[in-house]
């Protein structure tokens, strides 16, 4: 049996991730004592066209959640050509990898290097803003007026997990004067609204909907496009979630109460509905203590999310213990005393060191938010056909 250096090296020459029937395949052909991210791109395309399907415009994805090639790639081939980007490395990732695509720099707040590059080399033609002095950088960085400038809305915080309007957006009344005078300085001009990310209520988008009315009512800048953000939930352990279905229902009626101009195109930014369900991590117990488990990855890791409210489901990959399940506490790798789990996991009671399990749902917001703290950094992707199954 090659080591996991070994099969690191081989996977890192060869062009095409190593690919699995199931998990368990996967394990019992790597037995690997380090991480694993399991890929799923059936299902990647399958909820890209979906969301395709339903939506009444352009599906963005928001690149933030998973930059991973192995998860954009299914996502364009399964149609999406359009990307929320938030740095000037995100744009740069995109654009080397599908030159098709475009690439949106939905970030309110940028640098000036990162302006004239991403117009000037990557040919990017929207920028958001929620203040008038990134106005000013456009402004001056910009030598031609050939793009469109998205003022922000704040929107209420309603039921979602993460509120966004803390830190960006704009009240109605500011973003009439911004998107004035984003006119005069000879910009196309559109408006944007975000209800938050995980939202467990659809009829939150009409928030957003309202403030936007307020603002059409007022300016007479014609809007050359309207993005209605991101926010669609995933039915993490735990969580209830309504169907995409009413969100889109929300938004069509939305929409149509703004009468936007028929050349306006209508736009969203899914990440986490695009990619969660796609993905899982799975990792080795490497101690038990009574009733402790000590994996090796963790909160600095892939598992931050657990810190902050989401919940992965989870299972232990191999055959049920007859014996029955029971509570354990578990720790990441690291050194650091908050590397813990904030609550039990549900586990077969024989449970013991060598053995695996499999975070699902990990899609999003894992492998993009790990660190190397400690030397632990979760580095390999293989891919799988089956689904995870909770």
């Amino acid at each position: 049996m090659q080591s996991d250096a070994a099969i690191d090296g081989a996977e890192n020459r060869m062009p095409e991730l190593a690919h699995f029937a199931d998990v368990e395949a996967m394990v019992a052909t790597l037995k690997p004592e380090r991480p694993v991210y399991c890929v799923r791109p059936s299902v990647l395309r399958q909820t890209a066209r979906h969301f395709i399907e339903l939506f009444p415009g352009t599906v963005m994805y928001a690149v933030k959640s998973n930059p991973e090639a192995a998860v954009t790639r299914p996502l364009y081939d399964a149609g999406i050509r359009h990307f929320d980007t938030a740095s000037l490395d995100e744009i740069a990732t995109i654009k080397s990898a599908f030159p098709d695509a475009t690439a949106y720099f939905m970030h309110p707040v940028k640098s000036r290097t990162a302006i004239r590059e991403a117009h000037g080399r990557y040919e990017v033609r929207h920028f958001a803003i929620d203040h008038p002095s990134e106005l000013d950088k456009l402004c001056q960085e910009l030598k031609t007026r050939d793009s469109i400038i998205v003022v922000r809305l704040a929107t209420p915080h309603t039921d979602a997990l993460f509120d966004l309007s803390d830190k960006f957006g704009v009240d109605p009344e500011r973003a009439v004067g911004l998107m004035q005078a984003c006119s005069r300085s000879g910009f196309r001009v559109g408006l944007a609204f975000h209800i938050g990310s995980q939202c467990l209520d659809p009829n939150a988008f009409m928030s957003g909907f309202d403030a936007a009315r307020e603002v059409i009512a007022t300016v007479d800048t014609p809007l050359a496009c309207f993005d209605v953000g991101g926010g669609f939930p995933v039915d993490y352990a735990g969580v209830e979630v309504p169907r995409l279905e009413r969100y889109i229902d929300v938004i069509r009626v939305g929409v149509e109460s703004l009468a936007l101009p028929p050349d306006c195109p209508v736009m969203c930014e899914p990440g986490r509905a695009l990619v969660a369900h796609a993905q899982s991590v799975v990792v080795q117990v490497q101690l038990r203590k009574g009733r402790d488990l000590y994996i090796n990855d963790g909160r600095y890791g892939s598992l931050i999310a657990p810190s902050i409210g989401i919940h992965f489901p989870v299972r232990h990959v191999g055959q049920r213990d007859a014996r029955g399940d029971c509570d354990f506490r578990v720790f990441g790798p690291t050194c650091d005393g908050l590397d813990v789990l904030p609550r039990p996991i549900r586990l077969p009671e024989s449970i013991t060191e060598g053995d695996w399990i499999e975070f699902g749902y990990s899609g999003a917001y894992s492998n993009a938010l790990r660190t190397d703290f400690n030397g632990f950094r979760p580095e390999r992707f293989v891919t799988v056909d089956a689904p995870f199954q909770r």
